[in-house]
């Protein structure tokens, strides 16, 4: 019987984030995925990208991966905001000196650089391609019998398994669920006027669609949200059409376009549990929450869970406390919870706000957008929201270990 600190079911890229970060600060994990690494490490760009806020790269400089993907990644320096093409924009933009508001970097080499450092991590013990055919959170230890016949033990168990987690369905944790009955189209797109690090968002009633800035500056990640009929109707237009119809409602603000990758299609849901933890086990990243990618908070979520997990599970081996403590699984409940109710339930108020048809809600929206386009105070918030860098900030976020 294997014993380690921690149980981690899902080895995807919070479950591995949450194991550098533990092994970072001397704490060994085990960390348990049925699926073999191998399927999801392959060099071919398929267009998914995802939106580092500033405070999560500093998570990643802290754990030492952050300097491995930098020049891969490009910084977010300006975001427009438009409700419609003909909108006018709310602007966000920091000095070339400050720290950008994000940075996109492409999911492959995300995956890459974790699963290379995860190799040579010394306190994680990789049990990829395995599957755990029993749990049992007993009073003192989790105990886990895996199908290759091990059995791994530990004071606690943390669940990054996605937002389908069984093992969450299993501790009959409830969660607030539902369908947008919408879609996401993601590709990546060249084209012959140059982004200058601008993020572009722009909101129709049938849902918003982005242009997020990629390497080289001549390159963007499309993100085109559409009810499940329209989006299917977009995935079946020929190259041609379909890159008339994004240079249509994006204004053709980046001028011709070409594909840099094929397109995906993704459904749209909403999750958020009753609680995140139970008797000597939490959720970690989407296991706890699933919010709409409108403002792309997604997976930064995740990562302010795994920073304050790895500081109260740190804080609490310094004291010599029992790592699966009731104590310690309320303090990172506490921590967490008034942060992922405000941006799951603010994503998802957005959605419906813009989702609004009719001229009277558009003149509203734009008023509003006016409004904080005016006002400095208002956006000086809303760039601190979009770095990461309000609320109460555990170490790892800016840039130390605990």
């Amino acid at each position: 019987m294997d014993s380690h600190d921690v149980i981690i079911l899902g080895g995807g890229l919070i479950g591995q984030t949450m194991a550098l970060a533990l092994d970072a600060h001397g704490l060994t994990s085990v960390v348990i995925d049925p699926l073999d690494p191998a399927t999801t490490l392959t060099t071919e760009f398929d267009g998914r990208v995802t939106a580092i806020s500033s405070s999560s790269w500093k998570l990643f400089d802290a754990i030492g991966i952050g300097p491995r993907m930098r020049a891969e990644a490009c910084p977010i320096r300006r975001i427009e905001v438009r409700d419609g093409a003909d909108g006018a924009p709310l602007d966000f933009e920091t000095d070339s000196g400050e720290n950008p508001l994000g940075l996109m970097l492409e999911n492959r080499v995300l995956r890459r650089e974790l699963w290379a450092m995860i190799q040579d991590a010394g306190k994680v013990t990789r049990k990829f391609g395995t599957r755990a055919v029993s749990v049992d959170r007993g009073d003192h230890r989790v105990t886990a019998v895996l199908d290759d016949g091990t059995t791994v033990t530990a004071p606690l168990l943390l669940v990054c398994e996605g937002r389908y987690s069984s093992t969450r369905e299993a501790a009959g944790i409830n969660v607030a669920a539902w369908d947008y009955s919408s879609k996401s189209i993601v590709t990546a797109l060249d084209h012959a006027i140059p982004h200058h690090d601008t993020a572009h968002q722009i909101f129709y009633p049938t849902g918003p669609v982005a242009l997020l800035p990629m390497n080289p500056g001549t390159r963007s990640a499309l993100v085109w949200s559409l009810p499940d009929d329209q989006a299917a109707a977009a995935m079946k237009l020929n190259d041609r059409a379909f890159l008339a119809e994004v240079s249509r409602v994006t204004a053709n603000v980046l001028g011709e376009l070409g594909f840099a990758a094929p397109r995906g299609i993704y459904p749209l849901h909403f999750r958020h549990t009753a609680k995140m933890t139970d008797t000597r086990m939490a959720l970690v990243g989407d296991a706890g929450h699933g919010i709409h990618p409108i403002a792309g908070q997604g997976f930064n979520l995740g990562l302010r869970d795994v920073a304050v997990m790895a500081e109260v599970l740190v804080d609490g081996a310094r004291l010599g406390l029992d790592l699966g403590d009731a104590q310690l699984l309320a303090r990172y409940q506490r921590w967490r919870s008034a942060d992922v109710m405000a941006v799951t339930f603010a994503c998802d108020s957005l959605v419906r706000l813009f989702g609004v048809p009719g001229k009277t809600a558009r003149a509203v929206r734009r008023f509003g957008l006016a409004t904080v386009q005016r006002a400095k105070p208002l956006k000086d918030l809303f760039m601190s929201e979009a770095r990461g860098e309000s609320g109460s900030l555990p170490a790892m976020l800016t840039g130390e270990l605990v």
